[in-house]
């Protein structure tokens, strides 16, 4: 009855000469969204680009790994290879993915062109993408299990020309091993010392006086542990019975990343209850070169925050939060007034990455969305925050508080129903005007199912557009499905995504003249 009510007083404001659009000239929903709810079909590349931002090919709350596999190599058929190979460098160097890069890439391996020659090098970069790529080539996921002439060819010369640091970092891992891929691929080795190398990964007999001197000592150091430490890749390390001296050694040569992810080991073995020792960790998780260096994505930096031991000292936690303020410097700041309208709904209870067994993230979309208003309202103070799920939630958060304690504030609201028009609603009943829209969301809405006609996210941004005729809206999507609630146009952006590259694409719509469909067009303009 509420709704009705609210909606009979809106009614004065469709219709009008200027503005959006009316009810009656709005869009028709073309689709059903995974909810059930009334929805518009991205087109190919729109679909295409949303998932390869977005999916991590595991299970989310309305779709399985299966689907998100079978979703993504359809359009990408659909697609022309040039933007399928653009896509694919845009997910990897921007939104930061690991495996659809690779699915997209093994995809391009069976289409005639350059476009998989031209994409491996920007997506191929170290051992880990290398074996993602054999894995998804070996498992008929894209039509066939054989590796294919071309895909051989090129991961045989990345192993010959790859650094023994580069061989070293890539013998991480299994499923396939290193090895595996030496034996899938043949490379022909250059050296004696290659050739011992390969006979290493691959256990074969070897001469071992010519493998690299940072494998005689990792050999030697794990049959007298007294010897100083190899400068190998700490995984190799781990598996000893490692003293907290060698742990110590560990963490001084480690990169930001990997300090990130072994606090708590840290503190098990009680490094930190040495001054210096935790001085010089605080300090370096603080360093903006180091920071930025990273390539981190800010869930990641926000994961690690919500993981600390409660026991780890408070200057780590501290340090954290000064990182997160230094990783999210680029969070958009837009002239004018801002509001962001954060979907606090059940279904964002669905890790941003998906469910897999034994590495399935702690950050859920709901965290994510409210990292992502935690940032923009940072940076405009006068911004106001929506919280939503079935209808407005109220919550008055302090601008000034650090991103973490408001994103986790927000967090904490999860639960209910999704009505997107629930925003635009509350927004088109104040008496003020807005310039930016921002809603972050996995875009399931289905409170007005019944409706065979616009969204109400569409109605109610005509709405919004007849107070404000300037104001422009961006819809991100943190999951991967292929609909939306509100077409793309010049004044409307679907995004996908949860690395740092929103922030660009919001700051780049607020400035925009009228680009109809601005995310594409960044994905078309990468060069090859």
């Amino acid at each position: 009855m509420a709704n009705k009510q609210i909606f009979g007083s809106l009614t004065k404001w469709f219709g009008g000469k200027s503005g959006g659009q009316s009810a009656a000239s709005a869009p028709k929903t073309d689709a059903v969204n995974e909810a059930g709810g009334r929805a518009y079909a991205l087109t190919p590349h729109q679909a295409l680009a949303q998932l390869a931002v977005t999916g991590a090919l595991n299970g989310t709350y309305y779709a399985d790994a299966q689907r998100q596999l079978d979703q993504i190599l359809a359009f990408a058929w659909k697609s022309d290879p040039e933007f399928v190979a653009k896509a694919a460098v845009y997910a990897f160097e921007k939104g930061h993915m690991k495996d659809m890069p690779a699915l997209l890439l093994a995809m391009l391996s069976q289409v005639q062109g350059d476009q998989f020659n031209r994409a491996f090098p920007r997506i191929v970069r170290n051992g880990k993408m290398l074996r993602n790529l054999a894995q998804i080539l070996r498992s008929g996921a894209v039509g066939r299990k054989s590796l294919g002439s071309r895909p051989k060819r090129f991961l045989q010369a990345w192993l010959e020309q790859a650094s023994t640091t580069q061989l070293l970092q890539a013998s991480i891992g299994a499923a396939p091993s290193l090895g595996d891929v030496i034996k899938m691929v043949h490379p022909k080795p250059q050296s004696p010392e290659r050739e011992a190398l390969y006979g290493y990964f691959i256990g074969r007999p070897h001469d071992q006086a010519l493998l690299p001197q940072e494998l005689r000592d990792y050999e030697a150091f794990k049959r007298d542990m007294s010897l100083p430490m190899p400068e190998v890749p700490f995984q190799m390390l781990t598996s000893l019975p490692l003293e907290q001296a060698h742990w110590r050694l560990i963490a001084e040569r480690g990169s930001w990343q990997m300090i990130r992810q072994n606090l708590n080991a840290f503190q098990r073995r009680g490094l930190f209850e040495d001054a210096d020792f935790l001085r010089q960790i605080a300090a370096r998780l603080r360093d903006p070169d180091e920071i930025r260096r990273a390539r981190l994505m800010p869930y990641q930096l926000m994961a690690a925050w919500m993981n600390v031991d409660p026991k780890a000292p408070k200057a780590i936690r501290e340090a954290l939060e000064a990182a997160m303020e230094v990783a999210l410097a680029n969070a958009p700041k837009v002239e004018g007034h801002v509001a962001i309208c954060v979907d606090v709904s059940g279904s964002m209870s669905s890790p941003v990455t998906g469910w897999r067994p034994g590495a399935t993230t702690v950050m859920r979309c709901v965290d994510v969305a409210a990292l992502i208003a935690a940032a923009i309202l940072r940076q405009n103070r006068s911004a106001s925050v929506i919280p939503f799920n079935h209808a407005v939630q109220r919550i008055d958060l302090d601008p000034r508080a650090s991103v973490m304690k408001n994103a986790g504030r927000l967090g904490r609201m999860l639960g209910g129903g999704t009505d997107l028009g629930a925003p635009l609603r509350e927004l088109a009943l104040r008496d003020a005007p807005v310039d930016l829209v921002v809603v972050v969301s996995d875009n399931q809405s289905w409170i007005d199912a019944h409706s065979a006609q616009a969204t109400d996210l569409t109605h109610l941004w005509g709405v919004v557009k007849r107070r404000s005729p300037a104001a422009k809206m961006v819809c991100i999507d943190l999951q991967p499905y292929a609909t939306t609630q509100a077409k793309t146009s010049s004044d409307v952006l679907n995004v996908g995504g949860f690395s740092d590259q929103v922030f660009e694409i919001i700051a780049d719509m607020a400035q925009s003249t009228g680009e109809p469909d601005l995310w594409v067009s960044r994905i078309e303009a990468v060069m090859l």
